[in-house]
């Protein structure tokens, strides 16, 4: 991945809609944006490891000169034998980067001119797949850690821990100080117990770390994983939940802020984990100098995501 240092707004990548038209007037020029991509040191013939450059055929595959064999740019990225132009995906692509609170299926199906519904919410999955960085930095320093529930009954019934028919997901959230935050990670968990609270913040929390958690006893025993625990007991504290730990709140409120706008509150349990994906990956890039930038992000990894089919999405557990 290039250092955001490195690159050049409306160079490397586009910083208005009007600069996206000049960047990608063609099917071609999106194959040639995709090839720098894929291969920003030049690309290596799969077959006989010959670095001559390659030609493009009509088709959109880069021909070897040496042993004439074709290597599809496309093949083992989300856009691997796709019907539509690359372009349409593309535009795809600024359009939810673009945004603040992302696109939903029905927008992108109108904004584009799909087919269906189906096809939309599917790409929207695929992307939101990419948005995950391989091999993404811990959390570090001081990190505030809680739970929230999202869906289920909107009005009457049980509120806070053992909530009836919503999904618990747990946020951590890196503290500034004196103030601000950094990055923030979620994930959907089966239950609070410590059998789930402690190995979510083990894989996203740095050892050494100052974690600061309420009371709940599922959180017992990260020193033991050599953590900094800091428990703040709501009980024997005058100041309300939101005021003690702000930051897991805040992102809380704005996370159901985004489900119910954006997609209506229509999001399945089984698919919840990659819409939190989608909110994370914006949220740790709030503070791009550009939304060209995060366009250039989501294509930088979509390259590097392996294939998913529609049943894949379907189907998943």
């Amino acid at each position: 991945m290039r250092n955001a240092k490195t690159l050049v707004a409306g160079i490397d990548y586009p910083r208005t809609l009007q600069e996206f038209d000049i960047f990608f007037p063609t099917e071609e020029a999106c194959r040639k944006y995709l090839v720098q991509l894929r291969w920003p040191q030049g690309c290596q013939c799969p077959a006989c490891n010959s670095s001559k450059a390659p030609w493009m055929t009509a088709r959109g595959y880069l021909h070897c000169q040496e042993c004439n064999t074709e290597t599809s740019i496309t093949s083992g990225t989300i856009f691997e034998k796709t019907r539509y132009p690359l372009r349409t995906w593309f535009y795809a692509v600024w359009l939810v980067t673009s945004q603040k609170y992302g696109a939903s299926a029905l927008g992108i199906k109108r904004s584009l001119g799909l087919g269906s519904y189906q096809t939309a919410w599917a790409w929207l999955h695929k992307l939101r797949r990419a948005m995950v960085r391989p091999g993404r930095n811990l959390l570090n320093g001081t990190v505030e850690v809680d739970e929230t529930y999202v869906g289920g009954k909107k009005k009457g019934g049980k509120r806070g821990r053992g909530a009836e028919r919503k999904e618990i997901v747990i946020i951590a959230l890196e503290i500034h100080d004196p103030k601000g935050y950094g990055r923030v990670r979620m994930k959907r968990i089966t239950d609070v117990t410590a059998d789930s609270l402690v190995p979510f913040i083990c894989e996203t929390i740095a050892p050494g770390s100052i974690v600061q958690t309420d009371g709940w006893s599922g959180y017992s025993g990260l020193a033991k994983h050599g953590y900094i625990h800091k428990q703040i007991v709501q009980s024997s504290c005058e100041e309300p939940a939101h005021v003690t730990m702000p930051g897991v709140h805040r992102i809380a409120s704005l996370l159901k802020r985004v489900l119910l706008s954006t997609h209506q509150g229509a999001v399945r349990g089984k698919h919840l984990d990659y819409y939190l994906d989608e909110y994370t990956f914006r949220f740790n890039r709030r503070t791009s100098r550009s939304r060209g930038l995060l366009f250039y992000r989501l294509m930088e990894q979509a390259v590097e995501t392996e294939v998913t089919t529609f049943r894949d999405i379907v189907d998943q557990p």
